[in-house]
């Protein structure tokens, strides 16, 4: 019998919680789901989900991760440039659609021939 196995929620370090929590709340239109203490003195949790998502974001202060030290967190969404236009819209600084395409990234919007496209260098606060 194979277990399935779920990702629920990645934490990543922040400076600043409440900056982090206004971004993804009020700019990227995040459901807040979590905002208190964990029983641990100084230390608080702030728990966010994109729209959609079975997996959530956390966040928070007293946690032992170095503020801008989480990579690669990647969003799944069916139009990217949708989406894009969307976050721009919240006012979130996004660069450019890029598509792989012919082994390298290519700018522009994805292709049904596309292995993968991003938008890059979104802005995501510390």
């Amino acid at each position: 019998m194979t277990v399935d196995f779920k990702l629920e929620l990645v934490l990543i370090p922040v400076s600043d919680a409440d900056r982090a929590k206004r971004f993804y709340v009020e700019q990227a239109g995040f459901d807040l789901l979590v905002d208190g203490g964990t029983g641990l003195p100084g230390q608080r949790i702030v728990q966010v989900t994109p729209p959609g998502s079975a997996c959530s974001i956390g966040f928070g202060t007293g946690l032992t991760y170095e503020p801008g030290s989480q990579q690669g967190l990647h969003l799944v969404v069916a139009d990217i440039v949708a989406a894009r236009d969307e976050l721009i819209g919240r006012g979130v600084e996004v660069g450019q659609v890029q598509h792989i395409a012919g082994g390298a990234w290519t700018p522009g919007p994805p292709y049904p021939q596309a292995l993968a496209h991003h938008c890059s260098q979104a802005r995501i606060p510390e």
